[in-house]
């Protein structure tokens, strides 16, 4: 497997991570805080580019799904580390 390729998948399960995330905040701003329906359809259309990137995965659909559970395991667990250490070690007055 070439390095280019593995960047690549890698970016692209970050991106995929973001879209999920992003689409699915902008439709809770509108929905749970009163915030404007353009909102919504801008959570809409970032939530069909989360359908759309994984399509360019060089890997078959199975395996792509697969792994993107595992992916985002792991990024939620770095999630959890950097809040530990901001608990634990942010500087406090």
């Amino acid at each position: 497997m070439r390095p280019e390729l593995v960047l690549t998948s890698l970016a692209l399960f970050v991106l995929a991570g973001l879209c999920e995330i992003g689409g699915g905040y902008l439709v809770w701003l509108w929905l749970r805080e009163g915030r404007s329906a353009l909102l919504a359809a801008l959570g809409g259309v970032v939530l069909f580019a989360y359908g759309v990137v994984p399509t360019f995965q060089p890997a078959p659909f199975g395996r792509v799904y697969a792994a993107y559970g595992g992916v985002f395991v792991v990024l939620g667990g770095v999630l959890c580390l950097a809040g530990v250490a901001v608990i634990m070690y942010w500087p406090r007055t």
